[in-house]
């Protein structure tokens, strides 16, 4: 898999038939390595290990309704309340991180209601605070780590 611009981490691989897989934390459980999955495991060890988001308030591919459709978010990190903080939208390295594609995930949060939004392909991240009340998003230099985070979603609130 190729190296990303994120931080390497410790990975545990194993193959199951022509599939390889990853050990994910969060699900604790193998899955299939595809390259999404690789720049989705990196996002989640680089919020645990260097921006400080609690594993137990990250959620893996959860479901949620929109256009009476179910769709599933590739990872949701949580406040101490159970409010959704962060929803992160992860593209494989060769899918661009396009207008169409920030649309998709703005659209997703109008249901989630995440006061920040990150969308990588590992090679390129773009991180918005959301202000749904004023309709607006404002780029941010950096992903926040999770005491920032928390800090921009009580000045919503």
């Amino acid at each position: 898999m190729q190296a990303l611009n994120l931080p390497p981490f410790e990975y545990k691989l194993t193959k199951s038939g022509p599939n390889s897989l990853i050990w994910d934390v969060l699900r604790r459980k193998n899955v299939v390595l595809t390259p999404e999955e690789w720049v989705r495991q990196h996002v989640v060890h680089y919020l645990i290990d260097h921006l400080g988001y609690p594993r137990g308030l990250l959620a893996l591919e959860r479901g949620h309704a929109y256009n009476q459709r179910q769709k599933r978010t590739d990872l949701c990190a949580f406040d101490a309340d159970g409010k959704p903080l962060l929803l992160v939208e992860c593209k494989a390295t060769t899918v661009p991180i396009t207008a169409a594609v920030a649309h998709q995930a703005a659209t997703y949060n109008q249901t989630i209601g995440a006061p920040l939004l990150l969308l990588t392909n590992g090679l390129q991240h773009y991180c918005w605070h959301v202000d749904f009340a004023q309709r607006r998003n404002e780029q941010l230099a950096e992903i926040p780590d999770y005491e920032a985070a928390q800090r921009v979603a009580k000045n919503l609130g």
